[in-house]
């Protein structure tokens, strides 16, 4: 077995078994009360601490642990009540009735009541945290202070329902605070005030924001620390320094570069795992400017994707910490994810026949044709796959100008000007399809301006109706049947798929108990954290 090959086996056993052997060393010792955790992810420091639109990774982390959301999924895929202690919908699906949990208080010393989950619902969620998967939600009644009733124009599937109450932005806010003010400029975004295991105590910025033990929580006994403590630390060599000295205890977001992993892990003192991210899963994709004549040809697209080898890709470019794309929804999903698609898979002699077929065959040595890649300057690894990828065309016989932009004229020509013929570009993908998967594939996604929508200008009215579907299948079993039909229309149409689906890493001190233990742990409370001796 050779370095990459045992990197993979390593931190797949890693993953795998941290949620069984590990949660059962834990489950044998006693929590211990006290101390301070410092944290760090692999972002940077974010705009503010709470984001009313979500904002990205770094405001997210910080948020979630003072705001908190209805619901959560745990691990092994279930949901479950946060703040709600049920939710049940109406025998036509058009409307659902959550029960508030009671005795819940904002830090404030306010109750929190269906006031504050109608405000939230109807001023932050449908107009700015999730407004695309609330398309058809026409209201919220408050009939008494626990009762939340939420309205749809259309039947709307449990599955869905639930991935709404889970969403990375969709909090519980404060009416009071936020009520009769923007959102996006109150004064609480950079001190928020909600009804988490943790206060907020104070920004330094540039440095870090500190959190204390929030007395008063409603989960009896939570949490289990005093502090919590997101330092933010501008590099990855940084970070990596800081968690071997044991300065910082945990980072999420793959906070060092993937090549360290090995070496901080082989000390015994750091753990990592990709668990925790099942609701964030990642990948690096490839997609085709559809607005151009060549690449309105499927052919030439199915072409490009048979000939690049992903599976090389992952293990170079990703350092083992990924596996090839096979389809829009990633393999991670366990919900969803299907196997029956058209096959993309690495086969040279394929791509160079579809491309003779679709009338661009290769002359001595002149170009089929030349193509326009972008690599979005999003993260250091999309140039590596911008170069990997170049390469592989020119393989081909196509050839390829490679540019690789800043973040700012990446999103313009991207998402603006469409001022690309193929570009490399990133996905992260909840369980739940519809909308932030489906979004890259259907008319409606067409948004000129509009980021990490459908860039490429596929419009085809067989998926759109299909997704429309799925929006409103209210039958769990028929559901998963109509969103593999999704992915078979869309990978034999190819317009964009992912190439690499990349593993996110936690590294965590061995003396760290009860991380991981979420499907978008990053985004947790961590009112269960807590530090061995």
């Amino acid at each position: 077995m050779n370095a990459l090959s045992r990197r993979t086996f390593v931190i797949g056993t890693l993953a795998a078994g941290l949620a069984s052997a590990s949660r059962r060393v834990w489950a044998q010792e006693e929590p211990r009360y006290g101390g301070t955790l410092v944290a760090t992810l692999g972002n940077g420091e974010p705009q503010a601490c709470y984001v009313p639109s979500g904002g990205g990774p770094s405001p997210t982390f910080s948020a979630s642990k003072v705001l908190e959301r209805l619901a959560r999924r745990r691990l092994e895929g279930d949901f479950e009540g946060v703040l709600a202690e049920s939710w049940q919908p109406a025998p036509d699906f058009k409307s659902y009735t959550v029960k508030l949990r009671k005795g819940v208080t904002f830090h404030d010393g306010k109750p929190m009541t269906s006031g504050d989950v109608a405000y939230s619902v109807t001023e932050i969620w449908a107009k700015r945290a999730d407004p695309l998967a609330l398309a058809d939600f026409t209201g919220v009644d408050s009939p008494d202070p626990q009762t939340v009733v939420f309205r749809f124009s259309k039947p709307t599937p449990a599955s869905f329902f639930a991935s709404l109450l889970i969403g990375s932005a969709n909090y519980v806010l404060p009416r009071h605070i936020y009520g009769g003010s923007n959102p996006a400029t109150n004064a609480a975004n950079n001190a928020p005030i909600g009804t988490g295991p943790w206060k907020f105590q104070r920004w330094v910025r540039g440095s870090h924001i500190e959190f204390v033990r929030n007395d008063a929580y409603w989960r009896k006994g939570f949490p289990y620390l005093d502090r919590l403590i997101i330092r933010y630390v501008r590099d990855p060599a940084g970070r990596a320094a800081a968690l071997e000295a044991g300065d910082i205890q945990i980072g999420v977001f793959t906070p060092v570069a993937l090549s360290e992993i090995d070496r901080l892990t082989a000390t015994g003192k750091l753990v990592a795992t990709s668990k925790g991210y099942e609701e964030r899963a990642w990948a690096t994709t490839l997609e085709c400017n559809l607005r151009r004549p060549i690449l309105a040809e499927r052919e030439v697209r199915q072409a490009l994707f048979h000939g690049i080898d992903r599976e090389t890709m992952a293990k170079t470019v990703y350092r083992g910490y990924g596996r090839a794309g096979t389809s829009p929804i990633f393999s991670s999903n366990t919900a969803f994810f299907s196997d029956d698609i058209t096959s993309t898979a690495f086969d040279p002699m394929r791509a160079a026949a579809l491309l003779d077929k679709a009338g661009f065959p290769q002359k001595g040595k002149a170009k089929r044709f030349t193509v326009d890649l972008v690599a979005a300057g999003w993260f250091a690894e999309n140039g590596q796959v911008g170069v990997a990828v170049k390469q592989a065309l020119e393989d081909l016989g196509i050839g390829v100008t490679l540019t690789v932009p800043d973040r700012t004229t990446s999103v313009r020509r991207l998402y603006t000007d469409y001022d690309f013929d193929l570009a490399i570009s990133n996905q992260s993908n909840p369980s739940e399809p519809v909308p932030t998967t489906t979004r890259y594939y259907t008319s409606d996604g067409i948004r000129k301006g509009v980021p990490f929508c459908n860039a490429s200008g596929y419009s085809n009215p067989e998926l759109d109706a299909l997704v429309d579907r799925i929006k409103t299948e209210t039958d769990e079993a028929e559901r998963k049947t109509l969103v593999a039909t999704f992915q078979k229309i869309v990978t034999h149409d190819a317009p964009l798929l992912p190439l690499v689906e990349v593993d996110t890493i936690t590294l965590a001190s061995a003396s760290v108990r009860n991380h991981s233990n979420d499907a978008d742990f990053a985004a947790a409370s961590w009112h269960d954290l807590w530090l061995a001796a």
